[in-house]
């Protein structure tokens, strides 16, 4: 098998495309990188969908967390700290002990039956740990850019007349942004990485589809050579990185559009007059 059919055979082999069956002798360096690249659709799949649903979380426990009310203060700061307190690996082995014990039956909601069977497989319970942990991270990063927020600009927005969510959606919200997005680009970069915990995790690998990881560990153990297939991880994830960074900094870049260092100047031609 050429290297062009093995790619055809196994790249999307991890969502249910291709050979059914791994291969079990004579592993070649294109089915290893194949392999392990295909795996990687999980890693990025469970670090968009957390990063996006956390970021509308993260929003709202931020601003919760300033509230001057007790009722809504005190849950968002147990939810930071339970999250930010324990380790990740502890969450998603306490989530699937958790989901376990739902009844497979299914539960009676409103007459209605809701199957449960499927929160305790990858692509849905440990997608909802990073989900929840990521979004406690974030969120802690946005409370302190919103406790950052100049005075001034506050000051300023009410003297044109901005009050109530004509303010907050003007000046609060998208100075916490510029603000924090140094920050929370780390915090995705950290989330992205953090995919990688799952495959140590109790959630199985259906079919033997499973991350990045998992293939890696598949190849080193049948060759029993590491230094092979683990820095193949390293390296997709050094380009992923690399490439989520291009694009926080994009953001970044609209963010702070504004601002006269990110304006790009024209030189024109001021001839001093001559009286």
């Amino acid at each position: 098998m050429t290297c062009w059919e093995t790619i055809g055979a196994y790249a999307f082999r991890s969502i249910g495309y291709g050979e059914r069956l791994l291969p079990r002798t004579d592993f070649t360096l294109c089915q290893q990188f194949t392999l392990i690249g295909s795996g990687l659709i999980w890693n990025v799949y469970f670090g968009v969908v957390a990063l996006i649903f956390g970021f509308v979380l993260a929003n709202a426990i931020a601003f919760a967390k300033a509230s001057h009310s007790p009722l809504v203060r005190k849950p968002a700061e147990w939810f930071i700290f339970i999250f930010r307190g324990s380790p990740l690996f502890i969450q998603f082995f306490l989530a699937y002990e958790a989901l376990q014990m739902l009844p497979r039956a299914g539960i009676d909601v409103f007459g209605i039956t809701v199957h449960t069977s499927w929160t305790t497989k990858a692509w849905a319970g440990a997608l909802f740990v990073l989900f929840l942990n990521t979004a406690a991270y974030s969120a802690e990063i946005f409370y302190g850019a919103l406790r950052s927020i100049p005075k001034g600009d506050l000051e300023a927005a009410e003297a044109y007349g901005l009050t109530g969510f004509a303010k907050f959606r003007r000046i609060q919200w998208p100075t916490m942004l510029r603000l924090a997005w140094p920050a929370y680009t780390n915090e995705a970069i950290f989330l992205f990485h953090s995919t990688t915990l799952v495959f140590f995790s109790g959630f199985p690998a259906f079919q033997q589809r499973g991350d990045a990881l998992y293939y890696a560990s598949y190849f080193a153990d049948k060759t029993f050579n590491p230094f092979v297939p683990y820095p193949i991880v390293a390296g997709y994830f050094i380009a992923l990185t690399l490439l989520l960074i291009w694009l926080m900094s994009a953001v970044n870049n609209r963010l702070n559009r504004h601002l006269p260092s990110n304006m790009s100047g024209k030189i024109r031609l001021r001839p001093q007059v001559i009286r």
